[in-house]
């Protein structure tokens, strides 16, 4: 069963009425590019096919009641109460089941958005009933999280009348991110859950929002995307997230820079001079991880998927020494994966555990899987999740 019956199920079941429609937004796997987005830097992430749905409707009050697949209960909010609701003060625990802060968060972010903008419709005053359903792992480092904004944005744009387009939509979901739940993370996931597209990564400017498809061409040429969620749980709203981010804002505040965007690999030498140790290994990750998101994009429109082994390499070791948000778990899956026959391989996230990546010839997807059950069996973590993803289409009206 797919998300979107399921969520349609779970609607009729929930309310005694039929939905008058049903949303759905996808997860993303980034290629490369790893806490580049909130520095204003590059990303290259792509959609996958794991999403979550929303079946919605209107009702005749003006209370939104949000319910899911993933909790035992439903959660409501009057439209007059988001305003008392949001934002989230910064530490602290959303005012409601957290899962719930997300679709009310960008309803509160919507509406404030659209207000600001002009007038809203008629439709925009009236509460909705919305039902949840997701196939995408939760603290896999699929962004979970954006699948789920992005399938109540597409909801309550369409219910509300509102008329946003998707990249106004991502903003909204980054903002019910930040201000609703309180987790610092960048935009690059609502991008590229609004965005992805069958067969291509997105790459993204974060700074612009520019973002032109880039065909991956994995099929061509033979391979698969294989995940491996390592089923270590992690959460952007805790501090290690928050560090990481200071630390970035710290560098490029020293080095004269609005943001370490605007930091080059030539500029390294004069902030290891500046730069206390961790700040510079911080920053040394961000600024190579942009060069890296540059080196990809290249290569893969001059040499196709196989060429771009050795950059996910790259980008891993950098995550993991750099800017340590890697895990045993994480460095044991990649390191089976090479073992085994991998292209490239890197965790993929924000780290502190979630998944890791591997670019693996499609002959040898059982063989790879084998390689990182074993290590992770000698090792005595628990058993990955192993699956293989594809780029997908982004965010759209299902039925």
């Amino acid at each position: 069963m797919t998300a979107s019956t399921e969520a349609a199920d779970l609607f009729r079941r929930a309310t005694g009425r039929e939905p008058a429609g049903v949303w759905s937004a996808p997860g993303r796997v980034n290629l490369i590019g790893e806490h580049t987005d909130y520095n204003d830097g590059f990303v290259l992430p792509f959609a996958i096919s794991q999403r979550t749905a929303a079946a919605a409707a209107l009702r005749d009050d003006r209370v939104i009641r949000v319910t899911s697949t993933f909790s035992d209960e439903a959660v409501e909010a009057s439209i007059d109460e988001l305003e008392s609701l949001f934002p989230t003060p910064e530490g602290t625990t959303p005012a409601v089941a957290e899962w719930a802060a997300y679709p009310l968060g960008v309803a509160w972010a919507l509406r404030q958005a659209v207000a600001a903008d002009g007038a809203p419709s008629e439709a925009f005053e009236r509460g909705l009933d919305i039902v949840f359903a997701s196939d995408v792992p939760v603290g896999a480092g699929l962004s979970s999280s954006a699948a789920l904004e992005g399938a109540a944005a597409g909801a309550l744009n369409d219910l509300w009348s509102t008329g946003l387009d998707a990249k106004q939509l991502a903003r909204i979901g980054r903002r019910a991110e930040n201000e609703a739940v309180g987790a610092p993370t960048g935009v690059m996931d609502q991008m590229a859950s609004m965005l992805g597209a069958d067969d291509n990564a997105l790459f993204i400017d974060c700074r612009t929002l520019d973002a032109n498809l880039v065909p991956l061409g994995a099929a061509e040429a033979g391979l698969e995307v294989l995940v491996i969620d390592t089923l270590v749980k992690h959460a952007h709203s805790t501090g290690g997230y928050r560090d990481r981010r200071d630390a970035c804002e710290r560098g490029a505040a020293a080095l004269g820079a609005e943001a370490l965007r605007d930091v080059a690999v030539d500029d390294l030498a004069r902030a290891a001079e500046l730069l206390d140790d961790v700040t510079f290994r911080r920053v040394r990750h961000i600024v190579t991880e942009n060069q890296r998101v540059l080196d990809t994009v290249r290569t893969l429109r001059e040499h196709g998927a196989r060429a771009i082994g050795e950059l996910l390499l790259s980008s891993h070791a950098s995550m993991r020494d750099d800017f340590e948000i890697s895990v045993p778990e994480l460095d044991t899956a990649v390191e089976a994966a090479m073992a085994a026959g991998a292209v490239g391989a890197r965790m993929t996230g924000g780290g502190f555990g979630g998944a890791a990546i591997a670019l693996v010839d499609a002959a040898a997807i059982a063989r790879v899987t084998t390689a990182v059950e074993r290590a992770f069996a000698e090792a005595g973590f628990t058993a990955p999740r192993i699956f293989t993803v594809a780029p997908a289409a982004g965010a759209h009206r299902d039925a």
